[in-house]
């Protein structure tokens, strides 16, 4: 028998869901600031740390190394490394819509329930049952903070060391001919994260992307590129522009350390 109700008007909540899922989430972002570290190293002192390591670039099967004279300094590139440091907070407060199905006692011809009435469904072999639908009302917060790379992806922290920044970085931008992260680019890449409505959602109550801390940090970098005049072969090295350290490819290998970790943990938990 098909559901009957009383003469007050029914809430349709689908429709009231097609007209809430576009509305707008209100920002509160806060300026960004710009760090361009200082470079400490003297250019010279990384062209003696290349020359130190220019062979093993050249190893062959770990032992076989070139003649140091036989390997060249092709070209010596500064640049500028940018990290992102942001913490963002994202809040949702929404309902979502719902269905209860109640089980009654056969004998039951309706029922009556917030002025509607309601007829129960009987099938064979089975109780009675009347289906209840409305909203649900939930709260969503997630608060993140995130160091990254210029792509969005995730920097190791111990890549960026500490040092004294440049007390006009809008000059040292302009002088040293930085490229810089896009305006809104370090705020898109969060908004990714974090901001994720429910497929369910019906209407929203409130809605709010913050970000109260926004830096971007620009690291001064050395790149090395040398040259084996036996075979015309060329290969690269990185050097920190404020410690004078090599710059391996720390972000991978954090990366896989990362991925191996997660692995072990899923086989234990198994």
């Amino acid at each position: 028998m098909n559901e009957a109700t009383t003469e007050q008007t029914i809430i349709d909540y689908a429709m009231i869901a097609r007209g809430h899922v576009l509305s707008a989430c209100t920002d509160k972002i806060v300026p960004r600031k710009t760090v361009v570290f200082a470079t400490l190293v003297d250019p010279t002192v990384i062209k003696v740390a290349g020359e130190r390591l220019k062979r093993q670039l050249f190893t062959k099967f770990g032992i076989r190394k070139p003649s140091p004279a036989s390997i060249h300094l092709a070209s010596m590139e500064k640049y500028y490394e940018p990290y992102i440091v942001i913490s963002a907070r994202y809040f949702l407060d929404y309902y979502r819509m719902c269905a209860y199905t109640v089980s009654i006692d056969n004998e039951v011809r309706e029922v009556i329930l917030l002025n509607r009435t309601f007829y129960p469904e009987k099938h064979q072999n089975s109780t009675a049952s009347i289906k209840l639908e409305g909203e649900e009302r939930l709260v969503v917060e997630k608060k993140a903070f995130f160091m990254l790379l210029k792509n969005g992806q995730e920097a190791n922290p111990e890549t960026l060391p500490s040092a004294p920044s440049e007390k006009k970085p809008k000059e040292s931008i302009r002088e040293q001919c930085i490229k810089e992260i896009g305006s809104e680019a370090d705020v898109d890449f969060v908004r990714k994260r974090l901001v994720h409505r429910p497929e369910n959602l019906s209407r929203i109550v409130d809605e709010v992307f913050e970000i109260g801390e926004r830096v971007v940090i620009y690291a001064p970098r050395f790149k090395l590129k040398y040259v084996n005049a036996c075979n015309y072969e060329e290969k690269s090295i990185e050097f920190d522009g404020v410690t004078s350290k090599r710059i391996r490819d720390e972000n991978h290998r954090s990366r896989v350390v990362r991925a191996i970790k997660s692995t072990l943990s899923a086989t234990f938990k198994k």
